[in-house]
Protein backbone atom coordinates (compact mmCIF):
# COMPACT_ATOMS: atom_id res chain seq x y z
CA UNK A 1 0.00 0.00 0.00
CA UNK A 2 1.60 3.44 -1.06
CA UNK A 3 -0.72 5.43 0.81
CA UNK A 4 -1.99 6.32 4.46
CA UNK A 5 -5.19 7.85 4.24
CA UNK A 6 -8.40 7.27 2.19
CA UNK A 7 -11.73 9.60 1.84
CA UNK A 8 -14.96 9.53 2.88
CA UNK A 9 -17.32 11.17 1.22
CA UNK A 10 -14.36 13.16 -0.42
CA UNK A 11 -13.23 14.55 3.14
CA UNK A 12 -9.35 13.08 3.76
CA UNK A 13 -9.28 10.34 6.95
CA UNK A 14 -5.65 9.39 8.04
CA UNK A 15 -5.05 5.52 8.55
CA UNK A 16 -2.62 4.32 11.20
CA UNK A 17 -0.89 1.03 11.49
CA UNK A 18 1.65 -0.95 9.80
CA UNK A 19 1.56 -1.01 5.74
CA UNK A 20 1.82 -4.24 4.74
CA UNK A 21 2.81 -4.97 0.76
CA UNK A 22 2.61 -7.92 -1.65
CA UNK A 23 4.78 -10.81 -1.10
CA UNK A 24 5.41 -10.17 2.45
CA UNK A 25 4.21 -12.39 5.10
CA UNK A 26 1.07 -11.86 6.24
CA UNK A 27 1.25 -10.31 9.47
CA UNK A 28 -0.75 -12.61 12.17
CA UNK A 29 -3.69 -10.68 14.24
CA UNK A 30 -6.37 -11.90 16.71
CA UNK A 31 -10.37 -10.84 16.09
CA UNK A 32 -13.35 -12.12 17.40
CA UNK A 33 -15.74 -14.63 16.08
CA UNK A 34 -19.39 -14.13 16.81
CA UNK A 35 -19.33 -16.63 19.49
CA UNK A 36 -16.95 -13.88 21.10
CA UNK A 37 -13.72 -16.43 21.06
CA UNK A 38 -10.27 -15.18 19.84
CA UNK A 39 -9.64 -16.41 15.62
CA UNK A 40 -6.08 -15.74 14.80
CA UNK A 41 -5.02 -15.33 10.75
CA UNK A 42 -2.57 -18.84 11.40
CA UNK A 43 -5.65 -20.57 11.74
CA UNK A 44 -6.25 -20.11 7.94
CA UNK A 45 -3.31 -21.06 6.61
CA UNK A 46 -4.09 -23.69 4.05
CA UNK A 47 -6.45 -21.72 2.29
CA UNK A 48 -6.88 -19.04 0.03
CA UNK A 49 -8.10 -16.39 2.27
CA UNK A 50 -9.93 -13.04 0.95
CA UNK A 51 -10.14 -10.64 4.03
CA UNK A 52 -12.38 -7.87 3.48
CA UNK A 53 -12.00 -5.26 5.75
CA UNK A 54 -15.38 -2.98 6.08
CA UNK A 55 -16.64 0.20 8.61
CA UNK A 56 -19.32 -1.78 9.84
CA UNK A 57 -21.78 -3.85 8.21
CA UNK A 58 -25.19 -1.98 9.31
CA UNK A 59 -24.29 0.50 6.73
CA UNK A 60 -25.57 -0.15 2.78
CA UNK A 61 -22.19 -0.35 0.87
CA UNK A 62 -20.72 -2.32 4.26
CA UNK A 63 -23.54 -4.35 3.66
CA UNK A 64 -23.65 -4.59 -0.15
CA UNK A 65 -19.82 -5.53 -0.31
CA UNK A 66 -20.38 -8.85 1.86
CA UNK A 67 -23.73 -9.63 0.23
CA UNK A 68 -21.69 -9.90 -2.70
CA UNK A 69 -18.82 -11.69 -1.27
CA UNK A 70 -21.05 -14.24 0.43
CA UNK A 71 -22.50 -14.82 -3.33
CA UNK A 72 -18.55 -14.96 -4.58
CA UNK A 73 -17.71 -17.26 -1.51
CA UNK A 74 -20.72 -19.71 -3.13
CA UNK A 75 -19.34 -20.11 -6.41
CA UNK A 76 -15.25 -20.33 -5.51
CA UNK A 77 -13.30 -23.37 -4.78
CA UNK A 78 -14.05 -25.31 -1.04
CA UNK A 79 -9.89 -24.21 -0.85
CA UNK A 80 -10.84 -20.49 -0.82
CA UNK A 81 -12.17 -18.73 2.22
CA UNK A 82 -13.96 -15.29 2.39
CA UNK A 83 -13.12 -13.14 6.11
CA UNK A 84 -14.67 -9.76 6.50
CA UNK A 85 -13.62 -7.75 9.66
CA UNK A 86 -15.37 -4.79 11.34
CA UNK A 87 -15.54 -2.83 14.44
CA UNK A 88 -18.69 -3.97 14.51
CA UNK A 89 -19.50 -5.85 18.26
CA UNK A 90 -20.17 -9.10 17.58
CA UNK A 91 -23.56 -9.91 18.62
CA UNK A 92 -24.24 -7.36 15.77
CA UNK A 93 -22.38 -9.75 13.50
CA UNK A 94 -24.32 -12.43 14.66
CA UNK A 95 -27.56 -10.60 14.48
CA UNK A 96 -26.41 -8.96 10.80
CA UNK A 97 -25.51 -12.10 9.39
CA UNK A 98 -28.71 -13.82 10.42
CA UNK A 99 -30.96 -11.19 8.96
CA UNK A 100 -28.81 -10.76 5.66
CA UNK A 101 -28.61 -14.79 5.52
CA UNK A 102 -25.42 -14.90 5.00
CA UNK A 103 -23.91 -17.76 5.74
CA UNK A 104 -20.57 -18.35 3.27
CA UNK A 105 -18.62 -15.64 4.91
CA UNK A 106 -17.03 -15.50 8.25
CA UNK A 107 -17.22 -12.61 10.45
CA UNK A 108 -15.07 -11.08 12.79
CA UNK A 109 -14.36 -8.09 15.08
CA UNK A 110 -11.51 -6.10 15.33
CA UNK A 111 -13.39 -3.58 18.28
CA UNK A 112 -11.00 -5.71 21.15
CA UNK A 113 -7.33 -4.75 20.26
CA UNK A 114 -7.88 -3.46 17.16
CA UNK A 115 -4.69 -6.04 15.84
CA UNK A 116 -6.07 -6.46 12.47
CA UNK A 117 -6.36 -2.83 11.77
CA UNK A 118 -2.99 -1.58 13.18
CA UNK A 119 -0.96 -4.87 11.66
CA UNK A 120 -2.61 -4.11 8.27
CA UNK A 121 -2.22 -0.20 8.24
CA UNK A 122 -6.17 0.22 7.68
CA UNK A 123 -7.38 1.46 10.92
CA UNK A 124 -8.66 5.13 10.29
CA UNK A 125 -7.16 7.15 13.20
CA UNK A 126 -10.34 10.08 12.95
CA UNK A 127 -13.37 7.42 13.49
CA UNK A 128 -11.39 4.54 14.77
CA UNK A 129 -13.07 1.77 12.13
CA UNK A 130 -11.66 -0.02 9.67
CA UNK A 131 -10.83 1.61 5.96
CA UNK A 132 -12.22 -0.41 3.32
CA UNK A 133 -9.54 -3.02 1.82
CA UNK A 134 -8.90 -6.26 0.43
CA UNK A 135 -6.50 -8.65 1.38
CA UNK A 136 -5.98 -11.85 -0.70
CA UNK A 137 -3.21 -13.95 1.33
CA UNK A 138 -2.15 -17.51 -0.25
CA UNK A 139 -2.12 -21.29 2.01
CA UNK A 140 1.43 -20.11 2.82
CA UNK A 141 0.18 -17.19 4.27
CA UNK A 142 1.87 -14.26 1.24
CA UNK A 143 0.27 -11.59 1.04
CA UNK A 144 -0.40 -11.53 -3.09
CA UNK A 145 -3.15 -8.80 -3.39
CA UNK A 146 -3.88 -5.57 -1.65
CA UNK A 147 -6.84 -3.15 -3.08
CA UNK A 148 -7.33 -0.25 -0.58
CA UNK A 149 -10.39 1.39 -1.89
CA UNK A 150 -9.48 5.23 -1.60
CA UNK A 151 -13.34 6.20 -1.09
CA UNK A 152 -14.74 4.63 1.32
CA UNK A 153 -18.39 5.61 0.11
CA UNK A 154 -17.58 3.28 -2.94
CA UNK A 155 -17.45 -0.95 -3.15
CA UNK A 156 -14.40 -2.26 -4.39
CA UNK A 157 -13.70 -4.20 -7.60
CA UNK A 158 -14.79 -7.43 -6.87
CA UNK A 159 -13.83 -8.44 -11.01
CA UNK A 160 -9.92 -8.24 -9.38
CA UNK A 161 -10.09 -9.78 -6.59
CA UNK A 162 -11.95 -12.37 -8.57
CA UNK A 163 -8.52 -12.39 -10.67
CA UNK A 164 -6.59 -12.80 -8.16
CA UNK A 165 -8.23 -15.65 -6.47
CA UNK A 166 -8.03 -17.70 -9.94
CA UNK A 167 -4.16 -17.25 -10.00
CA UNK A 168 -3.83 -19.03 -7.15
CA UNK A 169 -6.20 -21.91 -6.91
Amino acid sequence: MATNSVTLQGNALTLVGNQVEIGQPAPDFTVIDNDMQPVQLKDFIGKVTIISAVPSLDTPVCSAETRQFNELAGKLSPAVQVVTISMDLPFAQKRWCGAAKVDRVLTFSDYRDRSFGNSYGVLIDELKLLSRAVFVIDREGIIQYIQLVPEIAQEPDYNAVVAAIKELI
